[in-house]
């Protein structure tokens, strides 16, 4: 059965039949699924019962795996998942739902803020490919915005204001935005500021889009009130309703998208059940900007 892709969103998104990706890909099926990424920005597959093994060596296909430390507070002899993917369920190791008070879960409520993966990291992710292990009965869909539309609906001015601003993208603004400001001195040392870009060029196809996160706080020449203003100025330009893709996830649901072109939340959901996700994740290969020491 050859791959076939339909475009479930005007600007971008691709839902993808046609492959099982519990086996091993074929060339010609990367570089399909690889040209369908960089067109596309997010892509959908239904009923993908695979194991951690399974995604990670489809992911594998796309990159090296980005390392995980520095990305949570959670302590490592606490960590549910071994396998070398990203835990992004509301479950503790013995897998049942975090308290409503636990650390861990209090700092994973910003993935409800709009955010580009690791954006907090020197090298940013290039890919990310969420599974659905288990689907949360109430609330939980996962909402992805198309920062290339957004950048081009800019007029001129703006996209000339913005060209060559740097911003800095930490954990702590994110978490603190939400009221979440208690952190070691370790984790204070692991979350500093690195600088990004906030216009991309993409390397496949050329086209600009804003580099947008909730990991966003100052803009490099700029107060910083000046500087929050501006990105929130931008977010909500690029999360309007027209850019944006919401996806209501089913069982073995999983999707991949690229975090160069898009922004992504999840909504909230009912806390008391249990919702398993888990994300395999492909390293960016470059910074965005020369990283210099942003004190």
């Amino acid at each position: 059965m050859a791959i076939a892709i339909r475009q479930l969103h005007p600007h971008f998104v691709g839902e993808v039949s046609g492959v099982d990706l519990r086996h091993p890909l074929t060339r010609d099926e990367v570089a399909q699924l690889q040209a369908a990424i960089d067109h596309y920005a997010v892509l959908v597959f239904h009923d993908q019962d695979i194991s951690d093994e399974q995604q990670l060596a489809f992911a594998l296909n796309f990159g090296e795996r980005e390392q995980a430390r520095g990305g949570t507070v959670t302590k490592k002899e606490d960590y549910r998942l071994t396998t070398g993917l990203n835990d992004v369920s509301n479950l503790g190791k013995d897998g049942k739902p975090l308290p409503p008070d636990h650390r861990t879960h209090l700092f994973n409520l910003g993935n409800c803020l709009w955010h580009s993966d690791s954006s907090f990291r020197p090298i940013p992710a290039k890919y990310s490919i969420l599974s659905a292990r288990i689907v949360n009965p109430k609330g939980g869909n996962t909402e992805f915005a198309d920062m290339r539309a957004a950048y081009d609906a800019l007029d001129d001015e703006t996209k000339a204001e913005i060209e060559d601003l740097v911003c800095e993208h930490s954990l702590m603004y994110s978490r603190g935005s939400l009221g979440f400001l208690d952190y070691t001195d370790e984790e204070k040392q692991m979350f500093k500021p690195v600088r990004q870009r906030l216009v991309r060029t993409h390397p496949a196809h050329g086209r600009k889009s804003l580099y947008l996160s909730s990991h966003a706080g100052a803009v490099v020449g700029m107060s910083m009130p000046e500087g929050r203003l501006l990105l929130r100025d931008l977010t909500e330009h690029a999360t309007q309703p027209e850019f944006v893709y919401v996806h209501t996830w089913k069982l073995h649901d999983l999707i991949m998208w690229d975090n160069r072109q898009t922004v992504h939340r999840v909504r909230r959901y009912d806390q008391s059940q249990p919702r398993d996700m888990r994300r395999a994740t492909v390293a960016g290969t470059e910074p965005t900007v020369a990283q210099q020491a942003a004190e």
